[in-house]
C-alpha cells in the first residue's frame, strides 16, 4: 500500500541542531514552487548533497516543465549527507522532498538524474532511505515509478534493475508525456506491469524490465540487451531530440538558494550539441545535433533572470560557448545591458584562436584573473587521433594574444592514456606549459613580479559509450601512474604548476562505462559495504570498491582495460543518441590513420547519421566566425 503523502518536517526538525549544514534541509527558498497541487506528484532526485545539486540546470528544467502542467506537480529532493543519514536510520525518519516534506515512497513517481558514473551507489543509499525496493522486480503495485535520466543514462545497464525507466535525451517534453502515462494509467487502474508496458511506447523511453540480457559469440561477456517480442517494444530505442531549442524557455534556474552552493551563479543554456567531433567526447556525440538560440532571446533572458534571481554572475553555458555564431554579438548586447551594475559575466573555456581570446576579452572587463583553454594532447599527432583540430600554430598565437591582452595565468587542461599515446606525447604536455609560460615572460617580462604562471590539470582518458574510443581499453593504473611521474620530472619550472587525477578514481569509472547489466552486482556489493559520495574525494574507498569486486570474481584493471573487438554487439547498443554505430567506427579507423574529420557545422555533413535518422537538423543562427 502507497505511503501516505503528508508534511513530516516535525520528524526532520529535531536532528538539524545535530548535524552540518542545516540549511541542507529547509524548505522555502526564493523561487521554489510551494502550492503543489496534483493529483500526479513525481520528485526529481539528485543524489548529492544540495549545494551539489541545487545548481544542476536538467532538474530546473524538469522541475519547471512538469510544475507548468496543469494536474502535476514536481518536488525536489538531495541526497543527505552522511550525519544526517545515519541519525535519520536511528530515528526512523525516512527520506523526505524539500518543497513539503513528503516522504518520498509517497509520489507517483521519482526521477533520478545521472549525473555521472560515480553517482550509483548514492542512487541506492536514496531509495534505501526512501524506504523504497532496491530493483523494478521487488517493488509492490503502488509503489512510485523509478525514473532516470541525464548524461550517464547512456551506459545506465549497471543500475537497469533500479529503474522502472529511462528517459533518454532531451527531457523538456518526454518528462511531461511519461508523467501523463503514468498517471492515466494509475487512474484507469492498471497494474504495475501494464504501466511499464505503456512507458516503453513513449518515444525514448527504454524500460529495462522489457529486454533480456544474451551473451553469445556475437557479443562482449557483457551481453547484449534485446526486447522481448512479445512485449511489442523497440529493438533499438532512439533518445527524444528537441530540434527548436528557441521554442523551449531559455530561464529554467528560478529558485535562489540561502546558503552557498557549488556553482553560485545564474546559468542559461545557450546553444545545444556540439559538432566538433572529438572522439573522446560523449557529449559531443550523445548532443547532437548544434541548436543556437537566437541572440536577442539569450540577451534579454538572461537580464531577465539575474533581475529575478539576485545573482552577481551570469554563465552562459554550453559545451562549447564560444562556437555560437553570435557569440560575439551576444556578449557586446549583454555588457551595454549590464553595464555599471557589477554584474560578470562568464563562458567556458575558451577556443584556442584569436577569436576564444576576443570573446574572454569581452566578458573579462578590466579584470585578467586566469584564462582556460584545453588543448588535451601534448603533440599534434595524437590531437589528431582524437580529432582536436588544434594546431601548434593556433595554441602559440591564442597564448601571446592572452598575455598582450593582460592575462598573467593560463591553465591547460590535457588528458592521458589517449588511444596510441607514447612517452613523447606525455612529454609534450611539460614542453606545451613550458612554451606558454616562455610566451608570457616574452610578452610581459621575467620574473616573479611579472606574475606570469601556467597550470596544468591532466585526466585520464576512460573510454565512453557511444563515442568512437568506446572500444578502447583504458590505460592500465600502473601506467598511468608511470606516465604522470615521467611528465612530473619533466616540469622543471616553479612557475608551472600540475595536478592530475588519481588513477584509481579512473579505474573505478572506467570498469562502471565499460560493465553491462551484471554490473549492478558490483555496484550494490560496493554500496553494501559502505561506499558512498563516490565522487568526493574525501569519501572515496578504492579498498572497498577492490573487495566487491573480489567478492564477485572480478578484477577491476581487467574490466577497465577490456578492448572490445570493433564488430561485437555491446552492451549499450539497445540506446542510441542517433549517431550510426557504423560512423562511430570510421571514426576510430581515422583515428588510428590520424586523419581529422571536420565539423559539419562549418563545412558538409559528415555522415553521422543523426539529422536523418531523428528527423532533426542543425540550427545556426548567425555566420559562423
Amino acid at each position: 500500500m502507497r505511503v501516505a503523502r503528508k508534511n513530516l518536517f516535525h520528524l526532520l526538525e529535531p536532528l538539524l541542531s545535530e548535524v552540518e549544514h542545516p540549511a541542507r534541509y529547509l524548505d522555502h527558498e526564493w523561487g521554489a514552487i510551494h502550492e503543489q497541487d496534483g493529483p500526479f506528484h513525481l520528485c526529481m532526485v539528485y543524489a548529492d548533497v544540495y549545494e551539489v545539486g541545487q545548481p544542476n540546470l536538467g532538474v530546473s528544467i524538469l522541475y519547471n516543465n512538469v510544475n507548468a502542467e496543469e494536474g502535476m506537480s514536481c518536488e525536489r529532493c538531495y541526497l543527505p549527507w552522511k550525519d544526517m543519514a545515519a541519525l535519520m536510520r536511528e530515528r526512523g525518519v525516512p527520506l523526505l522532498s524539500l518543497e513539503g516534506a513528503a516522504p518520498l515512497a509517497s509520489f507517483d513517481a521519482i526521477g533520478f538524474t545521472l549525473a555521472h558514473e560515480f553517482i550509483a551507489t548514492n542512487v541506492l543509499e536514496t531509495l534505501d532511505l526512501a524506504g523504497i525496493a532496491l530493483t523494478s522486480a521487488e517493488r509492490d503495485e503502488d509503489d512510485p515509478i523509478i525514473l532516470a535520466g541525464g548524461p550517464s543514462a547512456w551506459n545506465c545497464e549497471p543500475l537497469a534493475p533500479v529503474f522502472d525507466a529511462v528517459l533518454l535525451g532531451d527531457g523538456e517534453q518526454s518528462i511531461v508525456e511519461v508523467c501523463a502515462c503514468i498517471r492515466d494509467a494509475r487512474e484507469e487502474g492498471a497494474p504495475r506491469r501494464e504501466i511499464l508496458r505503456r512507458l516503453a511506447r513513449v518515444p525514448g523511453t527504454y524500460v529495462p524490465s522489457l529486454y533480456d540480457v544474451v551473451v553469445d559469440d556475437s557479443s562482449t561477456r557483457w551481453g547484449y540487451a534485446v526486447a522481448r517480442s512479445c512485449e511489442d517494444t523497440p529493438q533499438i530505442v532512439f533518445k527524444r531530440c528537441v530540434n527548436d531549442f528557441a521554442s523551449t524557455p531559455a530561464v529554467a534556474q528560478r529558485i535562489v538558494p540561502y546558503m552557498g552552493i557549488v556553482q553560485d551563479r545564474f546559468s542559461l543554456e545557450v546553444l545545444r550539441g556540439c559538432a566538433r567531433g572529438c572522439r573522446f567526447c560523449q557529449a559531443g556525440m550523445t548532443y547532437r545535433p548544434v541548436r543556437e538560440r537566437p541572440a536577442e532571446q539569450v540577451v534579454s533572458c538572461g537580464v531577465e533572470g539575474l533581475l529575478t534571481s539576485g545573482h552577481n554572475e551570469i554563465s552562459l553555458t554550453s559545451l562549447s560557448t564560444t562556437d555560437h555564431s553570435q557569440c560575439a554579438e551576444i556578449l557586446r548586447d549583454m555588457n551595454a545591458e549590464l553595464e555599471g551594475r557589477g554584474i560578470r559575466v562568464s563562458i567556458p573555456s575558451q577556443r584556442l584562436d584569436s577569436f576564444g581570446v576576443e570573446m574572454a576579452a569581452a566578458v573579462a572587463g578590466g579584470k585578467r584573473g586566469g584564462l582556460t583553454f584545453a588543448p588535451e594532447a601534448g603533440s599534434q599527432r595524437l590531437r589528431d587521433v582524437i580529432n582536436k583540430n588544434v594546431s601548434e600554430e593556433d595554441f602559440e598565437r591564442a597564448a601571446r594574444n592572452a598575455f598582450e591582452a593582460g592575462w598573467r595565468r593560463m591553465k591547460l587542461y590535457f588528458m592521458m592514456g589517449l588511444p596510441t599515446e607514447t612517452d613523447e606525447d606525455v612529454i609534450g604536455i611539460a614542453r606545451m606549459a613550458e612554451r606558454a609560460l616562455e610566451i608570457g615572460r616574452e610578452v610581459v617580462g621575467k620574473g616573479v613580479k611579472s606574475g606570469v604562471s601556467v597550470s596544468i590539470s591532466v585526466a585520464v582518458l576512460v573510454p565512453k559509450a557511444h563515442t568512437p574510443f568506446q572500444w578502447v581499453g583504458q590505460l592500465d593504473p600502473e601506467e598511468v601512474r608511470r606516465r604522470q611521474q615521467l611528465l612530473l620530472h619533466e616540469i622543471r619550472d616553479r612557475a608551472i604548476r600540475i595536478s592530475y587525477h588519481d588513477a584509481d578514481v579512473s579505474l573505478v569509472e572506467g570498469a562502471l562505462s565499460k560493465m553491462g547489466r551484471p554490473g549492478f552486482d558490483l555496484v550494490q556489493r560496493a554500496w553494501e559495504l559502505g561506499c558512498s559520495f563516490d565522487a568526493w574525494t574525501s569519501e572515496f574507498r578504492f579498498d572497498l570498491w577492490q573487495r566487491a569486486a573480489a567478492e564477485l570474481g572480478l578484477d577491476l584493471v581487467d574490466v577497465a582495460c577490456e578492448s572490445f573487438p570493433l564488430a561485437a554487439r555491446l552492451p549499450w547498443d539497445h540506446t542510441s543518441p542517433g549517431v550510426d554505430k557504423g560512423y562511430l567506427q570510421r571514426e576510430w579507423l581515422r583515428a588510428l590513420d590520424e586523419v581529422t574529420t571536420p565539423d559539419c557545422t562549418r563545412t558538409s555533413c559528415t555522415g553521422c547519421g543523426v539529422c536523418p535518422t531523428l528527423g532533426v537538423h542543425n540550427v545556426i543562427q548567425g555566420v559562423r566566425s
